[in-house]
């Protein structure tokens, strides 16, 4: 495992500025970045968005800014159970003892749909499996607990060299305080370069990764977004999404998705959409997402 740490802080710290630099030097590269710009233009919205193309080629728009992860901040969550089995001896097959006061109702849930609120005992991959397929709240805050809490999370990121990954909060602080959404942040470039070195050199590395790689291949939740325009295709998209409450303004504070695209042909790109304050509606909002994948599709399959 700290061979492979070593190898993610070598891609981040020393890969990533060097790609940003070729990125100028390319004529569809730069066209690619103008489309997306033109795009992006004149939305009511707050829009990030950042591509890494087989893990060289990187194009961004507002790629340094930050926005609220909302349930994207799961996919960490996950790496940070893997993390914490491995260094304790601790199988995904192992359960765990949920006390029923552990289940809160005020939240998006399907295990409590399933289950109701009672005690139980679940595995620790199924609590994975509701929370990146089917982004459950309590789920996620469970795990977050096994591992030690959200400070745990947040330092595995940093040791990682992601310090634009900002983990302070779970899902029940931010049911509380919808505000709280915003402290838990990430930029777009740096949530792609996590998912660019998953799909890179973790995602095949051990049984317990490739089980984390399994469940983002096949998540759930907005599938209107990301995966929409190449449905079909035979390209294998592994991806989380956030989606947010309106604020005191009104808007939606953030709708997102990102993930790994493996196409057939064995090349691989990694999209991060990150939308704030929309003065859009879900749907639209979504669609704005799909649109962005579409249009990197078109530019990376047409090269």
């Amino acid at each position: 495992m700290n061979m492979l740490f070593g190898k993610i802080l070598f891609c981040v710290l020393v890969c990533l500025p060097l790609v940003i630099q070729s990125c100028g030097a390319s004529a569809s590269l730069s066209g690619l970045q103008s489309e997306l710009e033109r795009f992006v233009e004149g939305k009511d919205a707050r829009i990030g968005v950042a591509v890494i193309i087989d893990g060289r080629d990187t194009v961004s728009v507002n790629g340094t800014r930050d926005f609220p992860m909302m349930s994207v901040f799961k996919f960490p969550v996950a790496l940070a159970v893997v993390d914490h089995c491995a260094k304790s001896g601790i199988a995904l097959t192992d359960t765990l003892d949920i006390p029923a006061a552990m289940i809160r109702e005020n939240t998006w849930s399907p295990l409590r749909e399933r289950y109701g609120v009672a005690d139980m005992r679940l595995s620790i991959d199924e609590l994975l499996d509701y929370s990146l397929r089917f982004s459950d709240n309590n789920a996620c805050d469970l795990l977050i607990d096994f591992v030690g809490g959200v400070a745990t999370v947040d330092s595995l990121m940093q040791s990682y060299g992601f310090s634009g990954i900002c983990i302070s909060y779970n899902e029940d602080g931010m049911h509380r305080d919808p505000y709280l959404c915003y402290v838990n942040r990430s930029t777009p470039l740096q949530m792609a370069s996590l998912f660019d070195v998953f799909a890179d050199s973790m995602r095949c590395s051990s049984a317990e990764m490739m089980t984390i790689a399994r469940m983002l291949e096949t998540c759930d939740t907005g599938r209107d977004r990301l995966v929409a325009p190449v449905e079909g295709s035979g390209v294998v998209v592994g991806h989380k999404t956030g989606t947010g409450d309106r604020n005191t303004q009104g808007r939606l504070i953030g709708v997102n998705d990102c993930g790994y695209f493996l196409l057939p042909d064995g090349s691989r790109y990694v999209v991060a959409v990150f939308i704030a304050d929309s003065a859009y509606g879900m749907d639209e909002t979504s669609q704005l997402i799909a649109r962005i994948s579409e249009i990197v599709y078109n530019n990376v399959a047409r090269e």
